[in-house]
């Protein structure tokens, strides 16, 4: 059951764009441990991790290790697949998020859908992992519709994509994908789960993406990676961290 939270959002920093400029050579740096360890220094509340099931960046010996040394909690990313669910049983994450995948795509590009056949195969699974104390999230579309089927799944947050208000963002159909992410969070805080949000988010999006209702928890990668290579990472995660700091003064979820 999702509760009433007060302060700053949390922030998950995505290491994977890190693994991905690793395989670029095919070598053994830039290290996405390391990475990891400096978006803790800079305040990072979690360390997100998505291993997808071609391994094209981040793989199993980087969750391995990540358990083994990372003094913050993991959130893994996966699909729903048993190779995938054997590795987060074995690893034990803090938390996995359930993201669908399609080979040929360069990033994730839209929410799970929840039909019958999904949700057949993702009870199971969440008794599986909350028996070894593992929480269990969906990453979704902003469809309150399709958000209501994942009520008694016993997941205990979504994760909103927020790609469509990031694509948007700054022209005609900014307030329309705005409102449908505010119209998900809520239907998603009736349900009595946690509300998170993530992708294409930025330092300039951010800030109202933060005014969305019941909001606990925000997940970024490819910009903090992306302005760590001119910046440094503590300065980029520091620059969001400092965003949501700002926004959670007086803030009430």
């Amino acid at each position: 059951m999702g509760e009433a939270t007060f302060g700053p959002v949390r922030l998950g920093v995505n290491i994977d764009h890190v693994a991905t400029l690793r395989q670029a050579r095919g070598e053994f740096e830039p290290d996405p441990l390391f990475a990891a360890h400096l978006a803790r220094l800079a305040g990072a509340d979690q360390i997100v991790l998505h291993v997808r099931e071609d391994r094209r960046h981040a793989n199993e010996s980087d969750l391995r290790r990540l358990r083994e040394t990372a003094s913050l909690p993991v959130n893994l990313e996966m699909a729903l697949s048993p190779e995938m669910e054997l590795m987060a049983l074995e690893q034990r994450p803090e938390r996995v998020t359930l993201v669908p995948e399609r080979r040929q795509e360069r990033t994730t590009e839209g929410g799970l859908g929840l039909d019958g056949g999904f949700l057949d195969r993702l009870v199971p699974f969440v008794s599986r992992c909350r028996a070894v104390g593992i929480r269990v999230s969906l990453f979704m579309d902003p469809d309150p519709e399709m958000i209501v089927r994942a009520s008694g799944s016993g997941v205990d947050q979504i994760e909103l994509h927020t790609g469509p208000y990031a694509w948007a963002f700054g022209g005609p159909d900014e307030k329309g994908a705005l409102e449908a992410l505010v119209r998900s969070a809520e239907t998603i805080h009736s349900q009595g789960l946690l509300v998170a949000a993530g992708h294409g988010l930025t330092v300039h999006n951010l800030s109202t993406v933060l005014a969305i209702p019941r909001l606990s928890e925000v997940n970024i990668g490819h910009s903090i990676i992306a302005r760590a290579v001119f910046f440094g990472m503590r300065e980029a995660v520091g620059e969001i961290r400092g965003l949501l700091l700002g926004a959670g003064l007086g803030r009430r979820a």
